[in-house]
């Protein structure tokens, strides 16, 4: 998550008076590059461990004072999720954002993270939308508007889309191994990231290591954080890396779910998202889900592993097992002696 205080309207005495912006960040490897860069760090990213805090300056013109970007990153996949109950308050929505940042060379996690983590801060913000409709109604009002202020207003899909209740920005990384797979499979990621992030309402990119890619990410992470311009550039080619901005995609252009038409009915969906997520996974069925979901301890999350500290960790463990069964006999010997 990025908080972005900065300097908006003028008060009454003239002087500029601070407004506050936020981002929030959170997934697989990748995102603190992102976050470096846009802040012209050259230092080398560290692994996110639980919910990380950065922060950066920036000046509008000459003798004005430095906007302040706090960026947040959550790390650990869909294991800390109860993390995002910290930066996403009342207090912080009315001007919050969220990017979410999936690897693209693991195709098969990439479903069933992308659903897990959306719907779970989805949750969460409808909930403090909810608490804060009844404090403030006119900001949640003014929340909605600006949500759809990215789609025109005789866009074709307006009334398709189910726009994410904040600012929302998809980031494809690694799109250097991506960019290797076989032309079908990408061809099936493509599409089907386009048709999640339009209906939400998102912007799409993907990114690697490429130092022309990290700028345009930079440009977009910039306009969440400080206010910038929005970019209008648009490429929606397969064969390069995408990018396409809130509200300039259609689901004309993005096609039916790439699936033969005699397939189709075969696949019972709710609805085309439902849709969308079988023919994903029937491409690329789901692997570590269990393996997401089961992972509640930290400390037993293997990107976090350090084999000196595991040691001793099996060895308190251990321990404490001994001591339960001690304990144990023990209640029972005085309950057969009463």
């Amino acid at each position: 998550v990025g908080a972005t205080v900065g300097w908006g309207k003028r008060g009454i005495n003239g002087h500029l008076r601070p407004f506050t912006k936020y981002s929030f960040f959170f997934n697989f490897q990748g995102k603190t590059t992102v976050i470096l860069r846009c802040l012209d760090r050259d230092e080398p990213p560290k692994p996110t461990l639980a919910l990380d805090y950065t922060y950066g300056r920036r000046a509008k013109g000459y003798n004005t004072p430095k906007d302040i970007a706090h960026f947040w990153e959550l790390g650990g996949g869909t294991s800390l999720l109860d993390l995002i109950n910290v930066p996403i308050t009342s207090d912080t929505l009315r001007t919050f954002s969220l990017v979410l940042v999936l690897d693209l060379s693991k195709p098969n996690d990439l479903w069933p993270t992308m659903e897990n983590l959306l719907q779970a801060t989805k949750s969460h913000v409808d909930k403090v939308i909810m608490k804060l409709g009844k404090i403030n109604p006119k900001a949640v009002s003014e929340m909605r508007q600006k949500i759809w202020n990215n789609m025109q207003k005789d866009h074709p899909d307006r009334e398709l889309i189910d726009p994410f209740p904040v600012p929302l920005v998809i980031i494809g990384s690694k799109y250097d191994i991506f960019q290797d797979f076989e032309s079908e499979k990408r061809k099936v990621i493509c599409k089907t990231l386009r048709f999640v992030a339009h209906y939400y309402g998102a912007s799409l990119m993907f990114t690697s290591k490429s130092e022309a890619l990290l700028l345009k990410i930079r440009g977009v992470i910039n306009q969440l954080a400080f206010g910038i311009d929005k970019s209008k550039s648009i490429c929606v080619d397969q064969n390069k890396p995408l990018f396409i901005t809130a509200g300039l995609d259609s689901f004309s252009q993005i096609g039916s779910p790439p699936i033969p038409e005699n397939d189709i009915g075969k696949l019972h969906a709710h609805s085309p998202m439902e849709l969308w997520k079988k023919v994903y996974e029937k491409l690329f069925p789901p692997k570590s889900i269990n393996t997401l979901k089961n992972i509640k301890d930290p400390a037993r999350d293997p990107q976090y592993a350090e084999s000196e500290v595991d040691e001793m960790r099996i060895q308190k463990d251990q321990e404490l097992e001994r001591y339960k069964r001690s304990s144990s006999k023990s209640w029972k010997q005085i309950e057969l002696d009463s």
